[in-house]
Order: structure tokens, then C-alpha cells, then sequence
């Protein structure tokens, strides 16, 4: 049994999805290692892709990921290899996300440690992407796989770890470190390729579509497919892509057939889906795993800590939880107020035209709720980095380096707490005015805790960097 924190999950695709035995190998490598669960693993024959989900111990699994690649790298020729899905690599990505008790500096260290173990004992160029990226033009992995193995094979590279040159079977990688990304697919009614392409060029970021999504367009199974990658689901759903997606369809005369989850998804994903296609105002406080796991024993992986067990931990003589652990909270408060409003005015006649708004506002603050509260407990693990960077040595020559990179790393929660404080506080206000007149003082209270997240994130964000030893970096952080 793995205990609740501190977890990482990773999510390792690999450019194979036909041969079984390769397949077993892969989850025999991952399911040998101590202190790591192998969650899922989804395969796709016609993408000849199979991707592997895993949580545990950041160390133990950093080494299954391994264990994995070393298999990959004995067993996938890309020379033989073809398939729907863009790749340059046997391991083709090796993402890690931070889940609980952990930090994403935390995934990037880890991120860092695999691709410099990789590229010596593997001898596969590794390509650092997405928050671990040393370089702008890597963050994006499409773009850190332009051209793919056979592209790359004739040119010499400059990864970030590991040889010049593609492994002559096993290609290149892209390891990395980022927040939770849904894998999700369309299937048109149509074997028209084009109107995929095109619905995929429209919805996509990158051509000024919608935020947080990578899209391209597929033949699977003998049906058009619009196939994405969603970066943060509190930023674009699953059910907001899926409606942008039918309404373009639609008016091009098509259907949507089925849609697909590759891997998995946060559950909160499903539930704010669940709110829009059923226009539910309550889905979240209806689910029994989420009522059961309020209930768990204290001390089970499915429990954390009790609102009072908190404050405790607060008011307590340990630097974390702290200023900016509170100040997410506030923000918390504030939008599961904002939620509670939006709940009181759909389906009251007096608001029907204001409706369709609030629905608006309810999802928005439910995405902001989930995301504040993760950061509660994200702002003190990131804080106590700071606390073992200065019991560090003083003679230890790097102790000042590492209390810098400590106080950077703890700076970066808090100043996510200000962005989406200042989003909330222009729900709250807005859903003061068209929102149940009865609920106008929670919605006023919602806009005052908005402000106390701000301002105490805003405190916490200037007071770690205030800290460092090298005011330039601080203000090159573009933090402050």
C-alpha cells in the first residue's frame, strides 16, 4: 500500500500498441518496483501507442520509469515502427506531476535526475520540455518533436542530456514536468480527414483557439478523429472543448460518434462535464467516493487532514502551514461562496435571464476552488524547501544558491494565488449584481476574501523574494 504523500504520478507513452508481449514487459518493468502503483494502462493499435499511468515515492518512481525506458529501448525499433500518432522516441515522453506532498520543482529535480540517468546508461539524447525546460522553444513538446525520429535521424542535436545524435532504434525523448493533462479524443461521424484538421486548427492554442489545448486531426478506426491534448483542465474542461468542438462539426453537417479519455483524468474533470451536459448546480456534493473519502479514517491514504486538525497545524510552532497557505484558503472561501451564490440564482425564475451567466460563473469558481485548495497545501511544501536550504551548512559553498532556489520555489504558489484572486474577485462582483439578491452579503463576503487572498499572497510572494541573496534574479523572476 503506498502512503498519501508525498506521490508523484507519471505518465510515460511509448511508441507501441500491437505487440502484446511488448506491452507486458512494459507494465512487468513498472509493477517490479517498490512503492509504485501502476494505475492504467491504455493502449491504441491504430496510434501504435500505449500509455502507462503510475503513482508513488518520487524516487521509486523516477526508477520504474526507467525500468520501463530500458525495456523500450531493448525491444521498440522505431525503423519498424508506424503508426497514427506523432513520435520520436520508443519512450517517446515521460511526464511527472506533482500529486500530493510534493511541489512542481520537486517534478523537475525528478525530471532532471531520470534524463541525465537516461542519457548515460541509455544512451538516448533527452530533451528537458514543458516546466523543466531549460530552453523557451522546448516548453511546447510538439515543438520539441518537430520532424520526428526520422527527421531528427541525419541531424546532430543538442539535448539536454545524453548523446548528439538518436539512438539508431530507440530514438529521442522528452522528459519533463507539468501539471495534470488529459489526453482526450473526438470521433466525428465522418471519414472526412479535413473537417478534423480544420476543427482541430481552430480549437487549438496555437493558432488562437482556445487556451491550454494541443489538437490535431487523425483517420482511427475508419472515423475522423480530433485528437488533444487538454494542458490544465481548470483552465479548458473536457466538456468545453467537447462543445466547441460539436458546434463546429454541427455546422459542417456532422455528428459526434463517441469521445474518449486516454489515461486518466482528475475526477473533478468528469464532474464539472457532468455540470454542463446535465446542467446539474450541485454534481460535486453528490458523489459517494467524495462523501466516503470525507469520512476515511484519520490516517488513511483517502484522508486528510480535518478543518480543525488544520487550524492546529496553523496556530501551531511550525513555520508551514503558514501566511500563504492561509491566504490560498481565503481564496478557497471565496470561491465556494461565488459557487454557492451561482447555485441560488439558476433555476430561480426571478434570474432566467441571467441563467446562463451564472451556469458560466458556477463552473469557473468550482475550477478556481479546486485549484486554490490544491495550492493550500502546495505553498507549505514549497516552503519547507526554504526551511532545509538554510539548515544547510554555512561553509557549504552552494548554501547560498540553494536558499535562493528554495525562496524562488516558494514564491511561485503564492503568486498563482494572486492571479486567481483577482479572477475571483471579478466573479464575486459580478455575481453580486445579477446574481439572488437574497445571497448579495455572501457575495460580498466572497469579493472581501478574494482581496484577503491577493493581498496575503502578494505579501508572501515579496517577503521570499526579499529573502534572496541576488535581487536581480528576484526581479527577473517576474514574480514580484
Amino acid at each position: 500500500m503506498i502512503s498519501a504523500a508525498p506521490l508523484v504520478e507519471c505518465v510515460p507513452n511509448f511508441s507501441e500498441g500491437r505487440d502484446q508481449r511488448t506491452i507486458d514487459a512494459l507494465r512487468a518493468a513498472v509493477s517490479d518496483i517498490p512503492g509504485v502503483q501502476l494505475l492504467d494502462v491504455q493502449t491504441d493499435a491504430a496510434h501504435n501507442r500505449s500509455v502507462l499511468t503510475m503513482v508513488g515515492d518520487p524516487e521509486a518512481t523516477g526508477n520504474a520509469a526507467f525500468a520501463a525506458m530500458r525495456v523500450a529501448r531493448e525491444r521498440i525499433d522505431l525503423t519498424k515502427h508506424s503508426g497514427e500518432h506523432p513520435r520520436m522516441g520508443a519512450t517517446d515522453v515521460v511526464p511527472f506531476v506533482p500529486v500530493s506532498g510534493t511541489t512542481m520543482d520537486d517534478c523537475i529535480a525528478l525530471a532532471r535526475t531520470l534524463g541525465e540517468r537516461v542519457g548515460k546508461e541509455l544512451e538516448i539524447p533527452v530533451f528537458l520540455y514543458a516546466r523543466a525546460a531549460t530552453r523557451p522553444d522546448r516548453v511546447l513538446l510538439p515543438e520539441v518533436r518537430k520532424g520526428e525520429f526520422e527527421g531528427l535521424r541525419g541531424r546532430t542535436l543538442d539535448p539536454d542530456f545524453g548523446p548528439p545524435r538518436v539512438h539508431p532504434t530507440a530514438g529521442a525523448t522528452a522528459i519533463g514536468a507539468r501539471p495534470f493533462l488529459v489526453a482526450f479524443n473526438v470521433y466525428l461521424d465522418t471519414q472526412d480527414i479535413a473537417i478534423a484538421k480544420e476543427i482541430a486548427k481552430q480549437i487549438r492554442t496555437s493558432s488562437g483557439g482556445l487556451p491550454g489545448v494541443q489538437a490535431s486531426g487523425f483517420i482511427v478506426d475508419g472515423l475522423a478523429q480530433v485528437s488533444m491534448n487538454l494542458l490544465d483542465i481548470d483552465i479548458t474542461s473536457p466538456a468545453v472543448v467537447f462543445n466547441a468542438i460539436k458546434a463546429r462539426a454541427e455546422k459542417r453537417g456532422v455528428g459526434i460518434q463517441k469521445s474518449e479519455i486516454v489515461g486518466l483524468i482528475p475526477e473533478r474533470g468528469l464532474i464539472g462535464a457532468a455540470e454542463s451536459l446535465l446542467r446539474l448546480s450541485n454534481a460535486g456534493d453528490h458523489v459517494l467516493e467524495t462523501k466516503i473519502r470525507a469520512f476515511a479514517p484519520s490516517g488513511t491514504a483517502a484522508a486528510g487532514p480535518s478543518l480543525d486538525g488544520w487550524i492546529d497545524e496553523l496556530a501551531g510552532g511550525a513555520p508551514t502551514p503558514g501566511g500563504g497557505s492561509a491566504a490560498a484558503l481565503a481564496g478557497t472561501l471565496s470561491a465556494a461562496l461565488v459557487a454557492m451564490v451561482a447555485r441560488l440564482t439558476i433555476g430561480r425564475k426571478a434570474y432566467a435571464t441571467v441563467e446562463a451567466r451564472a451556469h458560466e460563473i458556477l463552473a469557473e469558481a468550482e475550477q478556481l476552488r479546486t485549484e486554490l485548495r490544491r495550492l493550500v497545501d502546495e505553498d507549505a511544501a514549497a516552503y519547507e524547501g526554504v526551511t532545509r536550504a538554510y539548515k544547510i551548512p554555512k561553509s557549504d559553498p552552494g548554501r547560498a544558491a540553494a536558499i535562493d532556489e528554495a525562496l524562488l520555489a516558494a514564491a511561485r504558489p503564492p503568486a498563482v494565488v494572486v492571479k486567481r484572486g483577482r479572477r475571483l474577485l471579478a466573479l464575486a462582483q459580478t455575481i453580486e449584481q445579477i446574481g439572488n439578491k437574497n445571497a448579495m452579503s455572501d457575495a460580498r463576503v466572497a469579493g472581501m476574501l478574494a482581496k484577503t487572498a491577493i493581498d496575503g499572497a502578494s505579501e508572501n510572494v515579496n517577503a521570499n523574494l526579499a529573502g534572496m541573496s541576488e535581487p536581480a534574479r528576484a526581479k527577473a523572476s517576474g514574480l514580484g
